[in-house]
């Protein structure tokens, strides 16, 4: 998997808390799944202040909030029936990678699109995805507002992940055109989702989706702070969305 090293690179990661973690959600990982993701975590800490990919950088942290909360999200969609391994997948906003990379080290077989706005980071992820040998993943330097647009990925994808990027009226516009009639927008909130889910059902609606469902996270108490928002996808996107870039963020469909 891309995943060798040389003299010159730092010590071999101590990621003990991630193997017991997916084992722990019934995701156990092999050796060479550990070794993946312990090149994802050079890379990271390599170019992760520079690039100001993440505020979250000790060994703890990434492995919790990045690798194991990207996985528990994969976990939570297999078990609803949206992620069996082979699907066409968007990650929207992914930044350093998250959740897009993680999901696929363990399903390999994803067709992984990546968007980020960003150069840096996007140029960042361009190295992660020749470095860890990943086939399958393309990375798209664009914002989700112009991208959405391009037939090459309009209603395209079954899956289209989404994590800190904007709350529920906004993220509805900014996913939902990428999204195939019957796939779905799968996005991890916070304790905000609540109020969120009840300014969204319009812009969801407007946008073809249907009723947000939610998904406990696997890993987490019944009542934790986390939950996996599920929005269906059951008709299509009209041809005016998303609008401009910065609309739906400043003002969300109502």
């Amino acid at each position: 998997m891309g995943c060798q090293r040389d003299a010159s690179s730092p010590a071999t990661p101590d990621l003990s808390l991630l193997r017991e973690g997916a084992a722990a959600i019934g995701l156990p990982l092999s050796e060479a799944m550990i070794a993946a993701f312990a090149r994802y975590f050079d890379l990271l800490a390599k170019q992760g202040a520079t690039l100001n990919l993440t505020s979250v950088r000790d060994s703890e942290g990434v492995q919790r909030r990045h690798f194991l909360e990207s996985l528990a999200l994969g976990v939570a969609l297999h078990d609803a029936g949206r992620l069996r391994g082979a699907e066409r997948v968007v990650d929207i906003g992914a930044g350093a990678g998250f959740p897009g990379v993680p999901l696929k080290l363990v399903w390999p077989d994803l067709r992984l699109v990546l968007i980020e706005a960003t150069q840096k980071k996007a140029a960042f992820l361009r190295r992660v995805v020749a470095e860890l040998a990943l086939s399958g993943v393309d990375v798209v330097a664009a914002r989700a507002e112009e991208a959405g647009r391009r037939p090459g990925l309009r209603a395209r994808f079954d899956l289209a992940l989404a994590r800190a990027v904007a709350p529920l009226p906004a993220l509805a516009e900014l996913t939902l055109p990428f999204v195939r009639v019957g796939g779905a927008v799968a996005a991890v909130k916070g304790s905000r989702l609540p109020e969120e889910l009840a300014t969204a059902a319009a812009a969801i609606r407007r946008c073809g989706g249907a009723a947000a469902q939610t998904l406990v996270l696997p890993g987490q108490a019944e009542n934790g702070p986390l939950r996996v928002v599920l929005v269906p996808k059951v008709g299509p996107t009209p041809a005016d969305l998303p609008r401009r870039p910065g609309l739906p963020a400043t003002q969300p469909l109502r």
